[in-house]
């Protein structure tokens, strides 16, 4: 499913946030959005999953506008993944995935044996099957975040939207989960804040400061040291990995006041 944003501005008791940000998920299936802390990354997304309301502008899902899509078909079309997923409930892990279904089904409705084949296999995509019977609330941050995942497949969407998925993992968790992400071949938008580890798998570049996005862009084109001094304030050198499509990046010091 295309995701198109428009002209889209945001503004956050008074302050402009997002800046007339336009942009297009389609033609590359796991996009990317990078910039600095406070470059409106999150707040883009949560433009786009409705936790905010945009100033002005207009967001696509396919060719209809998200304000004309009730919330339920929304939900139906995109599936959430974020950085913080504390729960509240003393929920197992399959209680925490079928939630996953619930825009499929009508008021007071009851999961069907169906439902739990979904949120089985969504499991089994994650290689959480095992866990079914646990505690949510026991697991690691790593595990905690598949499950989240697989919460999201279970939506059984067209697009996945992920908020810093990796924020809080070490590199074993994110290499994971991102490898994951890129099997299930979903189209996907993601915050994410590692150049190299974006550049190993994301298709597309959207670089934002300061709520604009300037640079955009597949990672060979847009990873350069020249569009790290002016984004992030960092000398750095940047070589490709030979025969594999992620680079490595070294920064130098002292770091550039931004």
């Amino acid at each position: 499913m295309e995701l198109k944003v428009q002209n889209l501005s945001v503004d956050i008791s008074k302050k402009h946030i997002i800046e007339k940000v336009s942009l297009v998920v389609d033609k590359y299936p796991f996009v990317a959005l990078l910039g600095p802390n406070g470059s409106g990354k999150s707040t883009l997304l949560k433009s786009i999953y409705r936790a905010l309301k945009p100033t002005s502008g207009t967001i696509y899902f396919g060719n209809i506008p998200s304000e004309h899509i009730p919330n339920r078909e929304l939900f139906k079309k995109a599936a959430v993944v974020g950085q913080f997923n504390t729960v509240n409930f003393d929920l197992t892990v399959m209680e925490m995935v079928m939630m996953g279904r619930t825009p499929h089904l009508k008021m007071l409705q009851k999961e069907s044996r169906h439902d739990l084949e979904i949120a089985e296999e969504a499991l089994e995509k994650v290689g959480m099957k095992e866990y079914k019977d646990r505690k949510y609330a026991n697991l690691s941050g790593g595990e905690k975040q598949r499950i989240v995942l697989a919460r999201a497949i279970a939506q059984e969407p067209e697009l996945l939207i992920l908020d810093e998925p990796t924020n809080h993992l070490d590199v074993h968790y994110q290499l994971q989960l991102l490898t994951i992400i890129r099997e299930l071949k979903i189209h996907t938008i993601a915050a994410l804040h590692d150049l190299a580890l974006a550049s190993q798998f994301c298709d597309y570049f959207y670089i934002l400061k300061k709520g604009n996005i300037c640079y955009e862009g597949t990672p060979e084109h847009v990873l350069t040291k020249e569009m790290v001094k002016e984004v992030y304030g960092l000398d750095c050198e940047i070589c490709k990995v030979p025969d594999k499509k992620c680079y490595m990046i070294h920064y130098d010091l002292p770091i550039t006041p931004r």
